[in-house]
């Protein structure tokens, strides 16, 4: 099977655990944050997780910043203190690289064992994998799943990327495709036959559990 596709389809429809130690809902532009709220709201209701993680910086990079973040989690239903900050400032812009890293040092500090990642679906594959990268880099034991945001219209044009590329959800796709293979390129990122490896090897060892 091609790799692009096999690694896809298991990213945007991975095997959940019975329980996680917490979910990463990655910074979005306001356009797509309702998608992750309502993935992480069902995770909560279906117990599979019980804190929800968000990064804390300020306003940035088409990120509307940790209070407004929390806020409108709220507004959407989303218990306040099952909300939890990952220490990211100082930093001058935020990108999926800097929150996959802190994230997984956030994790390795409090000896987490599983974390959910949640990312608006055109940017899920990149998002999964730029974790996977970080975790092998610093704490290849951590297992890592992955959980889409909700659809959201594909025809709609939003803002992404630092809130400086802006199109159609459906164009956005290439755009961060681009962004994987010019990343694997400069070795910023896992490719996609080891982030395979590593999911095949999560899936072995939590069937031995």
């Amino acid at each position: 099977m091609n790799q692009q596709i096999e690694l896809l389809l298991r990213i945007l429809r991975d095997t959940l655990p019975d329980r996680a130690d917490a979910a990463y809902v990655f910074a979005q532009t306001e356009p797509n944050q309702d998608s992750v709220f309502a993935t992480a709201r069902d995770l909560l209701a279906r117990g599979t997780i019980k804190k929800i993680l968000i990064s804390d910086c300020d306003p940035k990079s088409g990120y509307i910043g940790a209070a407004a973040y929390r806020q409108a989690m709220i507004g959407a239903d989303i218990p306040a203190e099952v909300i939890e900050e990952v220490p990211m400032e100082p930093t001058e812009i935020l990108h999926t690289l800097i929150e996959s890293r802190a994230v997984v040092q956030f994790t390795k500090a409090r000896r987490y064992e599983r974390l959910v990642v949640i990312s608006a679906p055109f940017h899920q594959e990149r998002a999964f994998m730029t974790t996977v990268t970080a975790a092998l880099w610093d704490y290849p034991e951590l297992e890592i799943y992955s959980q889409p945001g909700e659809v959201q219209p594909w025809d709609e044009i939003v803002s992404h990327s630092q809130g400086v590329l802006h199109g159609t959800r459906a164009e956005l796709i290439v755009a961060e495709r681009e962004r994987i293979e010019k990343y694997v390129a400069q070795n910023d990122l896992a490719d996609r036959a080891r982030v395979l490896e590593y999911l095949r090897t999560r899936n072995h060892k939590q069937q031995a559990q």
